[in-house]
């Protein structure tokens, strides 16, 4: 079995034991998942089963959704509510007008600065590994852009439910940290939930028990979305019968057509191919 299935991971697992219990239900060795989810964090999760795996590049990025509860007056060391108090703001008092203002601040492309306690890896460590032992934790600053950010509802007293639409590599604490700062308070992350990841969203995300389930009931199998499915949003070429055999054997075929990649079919979906100059060659084989 092969494609992508789309786990609901619940707060406190992490990404890689998701993998692990997909690993374990499928009877797959070749899984992967596309993009982490901090443990903390819950929600959309795709996991890529067999030559699926082939697609980490392509998928991986696709915008990332997110609601997020931001609290403001506290801040910790992690930006989340896992984290140590580092400060308190007693005569914080965030309305619902100020942070809907300051969030249009912060869409669009932008560069924001790496939490220390993140998985990103510095001389062949994660920095959270720097950050636990007492080290220096060298500055990490990415190229990221928030594509949307709006107010969804007031929770509580300075607590509040953001939706966030943003590219991947954005770190959702960071953004609530710096939204504190520009409210000249400090905030942080009390609640994460990914709802989709692409075209991967929760109304066809499973629970690890939920597909146990399925698989007791013979049913694991739709479950999982297809690699023809999952890349659906990429343009679509049909070769000649005649070019299917020299197309699997990475021979070029003549086709006017943009450049880019595209899905590539001749007799039967082959996989990706890249267009250049007219001239198409399948990629990543899925045939």
């Amino acid at each position: 079995m092969e494609g992508i299935v789309t786990v609901l991971k619940p707060p406190g697992m992490t990404s890689s034991n998701a993998v692990y219990d997909v690993r374990r239900i499928f009877g797959v060795k070749r899984v992967g998942h596309l993009g982490t989810l901090d443990p903390g964090a819950a929600g959309v999760l795709p996991v890529c089963l067999g030559r699926a795996a082939k697609l980490f590049d392509y998928l991986v990025d696709k915008e990332k959704t997110y609601l997020a509860e931001i609290s403001f007056g506290i801040a910790t060391d992690t930006q989340d509510s896992y984290g140590a108090i580092v400060r308190r703001d007693p005569d914080c008092a965030v309305s619902a007008e100020a942070l809907a203002g300051a969030l249009l601040r912060f869409v669009g492309p932008q560069r924001q600065l790496a939490p220390a306690y993140s998985a990103l890896k510095v001389g062949g460590r994660k920095m959270y590994d720097l950050a636990r032992a007492g080290e220096r934790v060298p500055e990490r600053v990415r190229e990221i852009t928030v594509h949307s950010l709006r107010l969804v509802e007031q929770t509580g007293q300075n607590r509040f439910l953001i939706e966030i639409c943003c590219s991947r590599g954005t770190y959702v604490r960071t953004l609530c940290a710096d939204i504190g700062e520009a409210l000249s308070t400090v905030a942080h992350m009390s609640f994460l939930l990914r709802t989709a990841s692409g075209s991967f969203t929760l109304h066809r995300a499973y629970s690890v028990q939920e597909l146990e389930q399925r698989k007791a009931e013979g049913a694991l199998e739709e479950t999982v979305v297809s690699c023809e499915e999952a890349l659906a949003s990429f343009p679509a070429v049909e070769l000649p019968p005649e070019r299917r055999t020299p197309t699997i054997n990475a021979l070029e075929t003549f086709l006017r057509a943009p450049d880019g990649t595209v899905r590539v079919y001749s007799g039967g979906f082959l996989g990706l191919g890249e267009v250049r100059n007219n001239r198409v060659r399948l990629t990543v084989h899925l045939y």
